[in-house]
C-alpha cells in the first residue's frame, strides 16, 4: 500500500477504509507546539485536530467582559455576564496547564433567573469562515474537530455551576431546573440547525459534542435523560443534509456504568476515549461492546512518565486490541506531564510503524 497522508489516514478511520497505518494525532499544540514535535518525530508521523464550530451566537441584550484580578495572592481572571436581569461573575485562577475556577457564575437558585435571561437572548447563526480557514491551513496534516458544543447537563457543570450545587439544585428545585434545561435545549436546537445548513456546503466527516463524559460525574439516569436526547436529535437531523456524517462525543473518563446506554445511542465515534490504567474501559471492551464505534483513544496520560519500553508495550497492546478493526486512532487529547512527550511520542510512533497496515473489517 502506498504511503498515505495523515489526513487520509484519519478520514479512513472515520469512513471505514483501508489505511497504511493507525493514525497518531494530537489536539493542536496540547503537549508542545506542533512544529517542535514534528522536528523530533517527523511531520509524517503526527496529525492534528483543531477544535472549531460551524455556528456563532448573537445575544444583543447581554454581554461578557473579562479582567485580570488577584485572588488570594495569585493571578486570576474574573468574567462577568451582564443581562437585563442582572449580572453573574466567575473567577478562575491561572495555572501552567489550565485554569481552575474558584467561583462559578451560578451559586444560588436565584442566579438561574439571570442565566435564563442570557439563554433566551441567544440566537444561533451559521458561521463557516473559521472552519474553512482551519481546514485549508491543516491541509494534509489533519482535520477540523467540528464542535456542536456540550449537551445541557454537561454544559451546566463544566461551564456555569459547580457539580455539587447542580446536583442539589436538581433535587431541591426541579421545576426551575427543567425550565433551565428547556431553554438550553432550545439554544442547542439552533446549533443543530446551523450545523445542518453548513454541512451541506462543507466536507465535514463528523460533528462532536465536547461533553467530557465520565460516569461518576453524571450517572446512567442523568446520562439517559440529559445527554442521549441531544445525541439522538442531532443524529435524526443529519441524514436530511444528504451526507453520512457521524455523531461523536468526547468521553474521556470512566464509562463502565454507561456501557449499555452508549450501545443504545447513535454515537459512532468516541473522542478522547481513555483506557486503563487511567480509566475503566479497555479498547478490547469497546471493540466488543460497540461494533461500529470509531475509537479515538487518548493514550493514557500516566504512561507518558513510564520507561520507554513501557510506553511502547502500552501502545502495542492498544494496537493489538483495536488496530485491526480499522476503527482505531491513537491521539493525545488530554493534558500530559510537561516535556514528557519527548520520551513517549517516539515510542508510540515506533509501535504504530511496527504494527503495520490496517485492513478494516468492513471491506
Amino acid at each position: 500500500m502506498s504511503e498515505m497522508t495523515m489526513r487520509e489516514r484519519m478520514l479512513a478511520v472515520v469512513q471505514g477504509h483501508e489505511h497504511d497505518r493507525v493514525p497518531f494525532v494530537q489536539y493542536s499544540g496540547i503537549a508542545a507546539p506542533n512544529e517542535e514535535v514534528w522536528s523530533v518525530i517527523g511531520r509524517e508521523n503526527m496529525g492534528l485536530l483543531v477544535w472549531c464550530g460551524l455556528h456563532r451566537f448573537e445575544h444583543p441584550n447581554c454581554r461578557f467582559e473579562g479582567e485580570e484580578v488577584e485572588i488570594d495572592g495569585r493571578r486570576g481572571i474574573r468574567r462577568t455576564l451582564h443581562t437585563p436581569e442582572g449580572s453573574l461573575t466567575e473567577e478562575s485562577l491561572r495555572a501552567a496547564i489550565a485554569s481552575s475556577r474558584s467561583k462559578h457564575f451560578v451559586v444560588e437558585p436565584d442566579d438561574y433567573k439571570i442565566l435564563l435571561s442570557y439563554f433566551r437572548d441567544v440566537t444561533v447563526h451559521k458561521h463557516t469562515d473559521q472552519w474553512i480557514a482551519i481546514n485549508k491551513q491543516l491541509g494534509d496534516d489533519g482535520l477540523p474537530h467540528t464542535s456542536v458544543g456540550r449537551s445541557p447537563y454537561q454544559q451546566l457543570w463544566v461551564e456555569w455551576v459547580s457539580l455539587e450545587d447542580l446536583a442539589l439544585h436538581i433535587i431541591d428545585y426541579p421545576d426551575l431546573m427543567e425550565e433551565v434545561f428547556a431553554a438550553m435545549f432550545e439554544v442547542q436546537k439552533g446549533i443543530f440547525r446551523a450545523v445542518c445548513e453548513a454541512v451541506t456546503e462543507l466536507p465535514v466527516p463528523y460533528v462532536n459534542f465536547g461533553d467530557n463524559i465520565t460516569a461518576p460525574m453524571i450517572g446512567e439516569p442523568n446520562f439517559r435523560k440529559y445527554c442521549l436526547p441531544s445525541y439522538q436529535e442531532l443524529d435524526e437531523i443529519l441524514p436530511n443534509c444528504g451526507r453520512d456524517i457521524l455523531v461523536a462525543v468526547h468521553m474521556d473518563g470512566d464509562l463502565k456504568p454507561l456501557w449499555n446506554a452508549i450501545a443504545e445511542s447513535p454515537v459512532r465515534l468516541l473522542d478522547s476515549f481513555s483506557p486503563p490504567p487511567d480509566n475503566d474501559t479497555s479498547v478490547a471492551d469497546a471493540v466488543r461492546l460497540w461494533p461500529e464505534m470509531r475509537l479515538c483513544v487518548n493514550f493514557p496520560s500516566s504512561i507518558h512518565l513510564a520507561e520507554p519500553e513501557v510506553v511502547y508495550e502500552t501502545a502495542m497492546e492498544i494496537l493489538k486490541q483495536g488496530g485491526h478493526t480499522g476503527r482505531l486512532q491513537i491521539q493525545i487529547s488530554e493534558n500530559i506531564p510537561p516535556g514528557a512527550w519527548r520520551q513517549s511520542y517516539p515510542q508510540i510512533v515506533k509501535a504504530i510503524r511496527d504494527f503495520g497496515p490496517v485492513k478494516t473489517e468492513w471491506e
